[in-house]
């Protein structure tokens, strides 16, 4: 038996599908957005719209842009010559909080995972052996989760770049194994980058 009108329990449903919300918060979420005046609930749509229209990848490191270069690969006062590989745009956002790392960085939109159907191809890997493979960078820090399909990804990674002339390291373990960098403090996450070591 449904208790509310079909359009309410399709907001519900909708706020349901986001991760890490659950059917009492989906609830919640799905009563607030009805309670929001006719205009700011029309602004809220919007930026929906609008995000999923406008935010594309940068054509160099992979990362979320509103077209064209994204910031970081656009300022000169990065240093082109390290790359710092990322699983997702979230852990761009965690480690540039730590202030720590002037490079640049590849995102990569994903990990590799057999029992996800995840392969090598279904991630940005092709676009920085092309990096990599056109000179000028020195090293590439692997900064995917310490976890076994992060683990995977960053040693089938540092073979693939084994046959250019480049140091590839690895976070050190400042970050706790399973965990995630987008939840990782400030001073976890600079400690994992001094820390950083050859793999």
């Amino acid at each position: 038996m449904e208790y509310f009108p079909a359009p309410l329990e399709k907001l519900v449903e909708q706020f349901a599908r986001l991760p890490g919300i659950g059917g009492k918060s989906a609830q919640r979420l799905a009563f607030y957005v009805l309670g929001l005046p006719e205009e700011e609930a029309k602004e809220f749509a919007d930026a929906i719209l609008d995000a999923k229209h406008s935010v594309t990848c940068c054509p160099v490191c992979q990362n979320f842009t509103a077209g064209g270069l994204c910031p970081i690969c656009a300022s000169p006062k990065r240093d082109s010559s390290t790359i710092c590989v990322v699983a997702d745009p979230r852990d761009v956002a965690a480690i540039e909080r730590s202030r720590e790392y002037d490079g640049q960085y590849h995102v990569l939109h994903g990990v590799i995972s057999p029992l996800n159907h995840v392969g090598p191809d279904d991630l940005a890997i092709k676009s920085l052996v092309e990096r990599v493979a056109k000179g000028g960078v020195q090293e590439v820090i692997m900064a995917t989760n310490p976890d076994t399909e992060g683990e995977a990804t960053a040693m089938y990674i540092a073979r693939l770049l084994k046959p250019f002339d480049v140091r590839v390291t690895r976070l050190a373990y400042g970050i706790p194994v399973g965990g995630h960098l987008e939840f990782a403090d400030d001073a976890t996450l600079m400690r994992a980058l001094e820390g950083r070591r050859d793999i």
